[in-house]
Parts: C-alpha cells; sequence; structure tokens
C-alpha cells in the first residue's frame, strides 16, 4: 500500500500512539495498517472524515488487541494504593529538553492501564467518560489509574534526568520541584 507523501508524518503519528498504547511494536503496526485500510481513498469527503477519527480508530483498534493485558492491568490498579498528595499539578508539562525516546521509555515503563488512562486523559485530551467506554472500565477507576501513571511518568522521567522529585509546601498548587 503506498501512503501519500503528504500522509508520512500523520501515519507515522498514528504508529507512535498505537505503539506506546499497546507496548507492542508487531501489533502497533498491524493496527495502523489495519486502519488506514478501512479508510476509503475512492470517496474525498468519506476519506477526509475517516482521516479525521484516524487517532480515535488507532485507539480502539489498540486497546481491543491488547485488551486481555488490559483487563489484568485494570486489576492491578484497582489493587493498588494511590498516594495523591504526590500527584503532579494540574499545569503538569514536559521538562524543557525533554526527547521523544525519553517520553516513550518513560511512557511504557508504567504499566499498561494506567499508561492508557494517561495517554487518552492528558496526551489525547479526551474526557474521562469517552475514556472509561474506550477502556470498559468505571470513569473512577480510569481517574485512578490516570494518578497511578502521572505519578509513575514524573518519577520515570525524573530519574532519566538523574532529578530527585521532591514535595514542598507549595506542592498543591505548583507541582513537584525536581531537586
Amino acid at each position: 500500500m503506498k501512503i501519500p507523501e503528504r500522509s508520512n508524518q500523520h501515519v507515522a503519528d498514528l504508529h507512535w500512539l498505537a505503539f506506546l498504547l499497546t507496548g507492542c511494536c508487531e501489533t502497533s503496526v498491524d493496527v495502523v495498517i489495519e486502519t488506514i485500510a478501512s479508510q476509503d481513498a475512492e470517496q474525498p469527503f468519506v476519506s477526509t472524515w475517516m482521516r479525521t477519527w484516524s487517532r480515535r480508530l488507532v485507539i480502539a483498534n489498540a486497546l481491543s488487541a491488547v485488551h486481555e493485558s488490559l483487563d489484568a492491568s485494570a486489576l492491578r490498579a484497582e489493587t493498588a494504593r494511590v498516594d495523591k498528595a504526590a500527584l503532579p499539578a494540574r499545569d503538569w508539562t514536559l521538562a524543557e529538553g525533554t526527547t521523544k525516546l525519553q517520553l516513550e521509555r518513560a511512557l511504557l515503563a508504567i504499566d499498561l492501564f494506567p499508561r492508557a488512562a494517561v495517554l487518552l486523559l492528558v496526551f489525547e485530551g479526551m474526557r474521562v467518560g469517552d475514556a472509561a467506554v474506550l477502556l470498559d472500565a468505571d470513569p473512577d477507576l480510569v481517574r485512578k489509574a490516570q494518578v497511578i501513571g502521572l505519578q509513575e511518568l514524573t518519577l520515570n522521567l525524573a530519574s532519566m534526568r538523574h532529578w530527585t522529585p521532591r514535595l514542598t509546601k507549595s506542592d498543591a498548587t505548583s507541582g513537584v520541584e525536581y531537586a
């Protein structure tokens, strides 16, 4: 299948999203190929409309491809204890100079369900209810998984930069500071 030049970055972005959701390069390629093949190139309107939904299709297909592992991870998240005091601030952002590879490694080090929650809620900007439907989970569990995932992502990124996250008196308003 030949992909038009202007679509190369779009396809690469879809592949990376599928890879981050599944954690498997081979599965992510299959998911993206299945998604692209489902788009009707003969009808420009349909093709344009499908392109806008391709991220959602990749998400749904990726989660479907790993549903058994996702269910097991959801059970682990459900029984996990969460320290809400260590939750990063709402205005949490990546540190300047963070590379795509560092982000990828930090995300892939997180268990599947919390990673999916972070990807859907934070990186994709999805509403909790929509993410809960895609993850086939209770919205409260999705919120809990987001907390777990953000804590782990922050720690993973900090350790890659040899930083030690520490909480301050103002952590409720300013988030995590780094030593």
